[in-house]
């Protein structure tokens, strides 16, 4: 047997039944979305055995896209978890053969008066008769070398549910900021987390007039929780510098105790670099590393500053401590 040649020939055969779905998909797609769009209560994905597992996946990806939902054994249902099930939910249920015991729960969910959607390869079965809405995968021969292990037809139901969960996602219309809300954890929440959630601001964000002494820019950027750094500020109250104490100590080298007693003005950084509050965190991070500075004031639209981006805020989010707000 050429192994590498069987592989290929598997996902070859996997291919075709997606493409087969796809040339057979019509107005049935746009009533199950619509009804998942609609829905006002929750969308229960039920099913057993490896079309049972797709269904968890399924459901995940419909929560964590804005739609709230949750996956149900179809054998645990019929022993009470179909008490979880109320009027006003939409019930989408997987089963190929659409012979399994998904099909007893078809009497109770009537009773239950819920919308059920049904995603089968066979669009005569009990579960297809006695369903609102049929998602036909159409008829599969598995990718088994026996034809009898769940693995072409399994890859279209996650397909189409795929299909299902992205397209009413699309229609919610989200940005980036509703998506980040439910993945605040590991990389793609630290990637789509914004400067404005994270950075410092209030008595946390040191601001002061460029007309100060050093010595007074010291007083300012030393209280309880300063990032050990100040904006200063022109007559209009935009960015005109910016004060570290990394510039403090490199200057006392050279100049000595007067330096305290110079304007600010004369020893700070002139036209920082900047971050906007829109940004992502990320993004301030990437500047602070590769500039290799530990602060970074954060401006509005006016290039009035508005809070500071420190490093440490971005070591926060990697240990997945609360932000400055919720802490």
């Amino acid at each position: 047997m050429d192994i590498l040649e069987e592989g290929k020939n598997v996902i070859q055969e996997e291919i075709g039944a997606l493409q087969s779905m796809h040339n057979g998909m019509g107005e049935e797609f746009v009533e199950a979305v619509n009804a998942v769009y609609d829905c006002r209560g929750r969308v229960i994905i039920t099913g057993v055995g490896k079309a049972g597992l797709i269904g968890q996946k399924i459901s995940a990806t419909l929560a964590s896209t804005g739609t709230p939902s949750y996956w149900m054994h179809a054998v645990e249902a019929r022993h009470g978890d179909l008490g979880r099930v109320q009027s006003g939910d939409v019930v989408v249920a997987l089963s190929n053969s659409g012979e399994t015991e998904v099909v007893q729960l078809l009497s109770p969910l009537r009773k239950l008066d819920v919308q059920v959607i049904s995603i089968t390869g066979s669009p005569e079965s009990t579960l297809a008769r006695y369903s609102d809405i049929v998602l036909h995968v159409g008829r599969i021969q598995e990718a088994c070398p026996l034809g009898l292990a769940p693995s072409a037809s399994t890859t279209a139901m996650l397909v189409m549910g795929d299909a299902l969960s992205l397209t009413v996602f699309k229609m919610r219309e989200w940005t980036e900021e509703d998506y980040a809300f439910y993945h605040p954890g590991g990389e793609l929440g630290r990637k789509l987390i914004k400067v404005k959630e994270v950075m410092r601001r209030g008595g946390r964000n040191p601001v002061g007039s460029k007309e100060m002494t050093v010595r007074e820019a010291l007083k300012v950027m030393s209280g309880k929780d300063s990032p050990g750094a100040i904006s200063l500020t022109d007559g209009d109250g935009k960015l005109a510098g910016f004060f570290t104490d990394g510039d403090f100590r490199r200057l006392i080298q050279e100049a000595g105790g007067e330096l305290l007693d110079r304007p600010v003005s004369e020893v700070m950084t002139k036209d920082p670099k900047t971050i906007s509050m829109e940004s992502l965190a990320a993004e301030a991070y990437r500047m602070l590393r590769e500039n290799r500075i530990d602060q970074v004031p954060v401006v509005d639209g006016e290039h009035v500053p508005v809070g500071i981006m420190d490093v440490q805020d971005w070591l926060d989010i990697e240990r997945g401590a609360p932000s400055p707000e919720e802490a």
